[in-house]
């Protein structure tokens, strides 16, 4: 383990492929983010930890990791202020985020998720979870996506084009600056154009949540993200249309 000034650790290992992918764990206890740094670690990953809110800007602005590892509470800069300092800068947005929480109720992980985290894991939590989860959520953000109908790489509409392979969105030529859920939802929706889409059936093809959360999250949730994406999509957001009472449809508009 090598120090990099006083609120920043970096640990580098080369055991798999799986080591180009740096992440960056974000942790004020130092136990938990020992435990963090170790499994991924194991995992052939590059783990650097902050264990503060301005340390862990610092390091993201400083070099972009693959992913974010964010507890939510942090002394000084929170957690959700970090989570949303990532959301609104056009340099940090598409970076994945997984938000560690020590609350269980289901109030405070429908927050993480409406602040735009790809992911949660409450304490304690299982090292074999916290794995899991991290590997879909660089699997969905940057690779080996669900293949589309048709076996295509790619999805065009109009001026719109979803490049999967390469994880890239473009209108006009140029590129959308999306989160992987934005990418996910929009992917989903395009996959099936035409089609009306349940807010569970997004929630499950984004979030890959289960049903008994979903319940709770589809009507602010996905509402949110999709009024993100619209915003991000400019002229061509209204072709997502709203499907009262239900859900989503893509259906571009002439």
């Amino acid at each position: 383990m090598r120090k990099v000034g006083t609120d920043i650790e970096v640990i580098v290992v080369s055991k798999t492929p799986k080591s180009a992918a740096r992440i960056l764990v974000v942790e004020d206890e130092t136990d938990i983010a020992a435990l963090v740094a170790y499994q991924l670690t194991r995992e052939g990953y590059q783990v650097e930890t902050a264990s503060n809110g301005a340390a862990a800007l610092d390091a993201i602005r400083r070099e972009r990791p693959a992913m974010l590892v964010l507890d939510r509470m942090l002394p000084g800069i929170s957690g959700d202020e970090v989570l949303d300092t990532v959301r609104s800068d056009p340099a940090m947005v598409a970076l994945p985020v997984l938000v560690l929480t020590a609350k269980r109720d289901q109030q405070d992980r429908i927050k993480g998720l409406e602040l735009g985290a790809d992911d949660y894991l409450t304490k304690p939590f299982s090292p074999r979870e916290l794995v899991l989860r991290v590997e879909a959520i660089l699997r969905r953000a940057y690779g080996e996506l669900k293949p589309m109908a048709g076996g295509g790489k790619i999805l065009s509409v109009g001026p719109l084009r979803v490049d999967v392979g390469a994880h890239i969105v473009t209108l006009d030529g140029v590129e959308l600056r999306l989160t992987p859920t934005e990418f996910r939802l929009l992917q989903t929706l395009m996959e099936r154009r035409g089609r009306t889409q349940s807010r569970v059936q997004l929630l499950s093809e984004a979030w890959e949540i289960d049903s008994s959360l979903a319940n709770r999250l589809r009507t602010r949730t996905v509402d949110m993200h999709i009024r993100r994406l619209r915003g991000k999509m400019g002229a061509v957001g209204d072709w997502i249309e709203t499907v009262r009472g239900f859900g989503y449809r893509f259906q571009e508009r002439g």
